[in-house]
């Protein structure tokens, strides 16, 4: 069982992947307007109802082509760390290190999400992906903390990076020749660290005894 459920699972990451890469494409090639669920699903190479099954619009699987594994890539770093190294540093040095590659992403990728308003929404929400995993690694690193103090500071951390998120691509205004433009502002691994700093006390805290029920004070 354990094999078929491996086969199954790689099976469907590989679709989502061709799904992914196949939205990314079709939207760079033609602007993301002009590109349907049945042109992606085609273009992958499985029906629009299998489309449906992953993605419930074409702008999420365009910006998941971009944001693809970052949750899973926060954790796991969080998780890496030395024990030696504070939680807070952990979770803001993973979280910077997810975002500082989005510079590099190609001019014409983030151009074309800062231009569109339904893509740019779009990307800023894929932040919440991060919530579960980054709360996983918050409780393996501090085992025996309160689920509800861990997944209220896991959200706090996913807060401040969608703020930093959308103030990278905040508008600076519009113009009668294209209305609606925005451009990145400032330094997005900058702006993330900035965001997430307040919160490194109280993730420092989670390591103190008086964050774990039932130890002595």
């Amino acid at each position: 069982m354990t094999g078929a459920t491996s086969l199954r699972e790689r099976k469907k990451r590989a679709t989502r992947e061709a799904l992914q890469a196949a939205a990314l494409r079709l939207a760079l090639e033609r602007g993301p307007r002009n590109v349907r669920v049945e042109d992606i699903a085609e273009a992958a190479g499985v029906s629009p109802r299998t489309y449906n099954n992953y993605f419930s619009s074409r702008e999420q699987a365009i910006v998941a082509a971009i944001a693809a594994d970052r949750a899973a890539q926060v954790a796991s770093a969080v998780v890496a760390r030395p024990a030696g190294v504070g939680l807070g540093d952990a979770v803001i040095d993973a979280v910077v290190a997810a975002y500082t590659d989005a510079g590099a992403q190609p001019r014409d990728t983030l151009l074309m999400i800062a231009t569109s308003p339904a893509l740019r929404a779009c990307y800023v929400d894929t932040v919440t992906a991060m919530e579960e995993p980054l709360a996983e690694a918050i409780t393996a690193r501090c085992p025996g903390v309160e689920p509800l103090t861990v997944r209220a500071l896991s959200a706090g951390v996913v807060a401040a990076a969608r703020v930093a998120l959308a103030q990278w691509l905040q508008s600076p205004g519009t113009t009668p020749s294209m209305p609606g433009f925005v451009v990145p502002s400032g330094s997005l691994p900058h702006l993330v660290r900035a965001a997430l700093t307040a919160l490194a006390p109280a993730l420092d805290a989670l390591t103190t005894p008086d964050a774990r029920p039932g130890e002595e004070r």
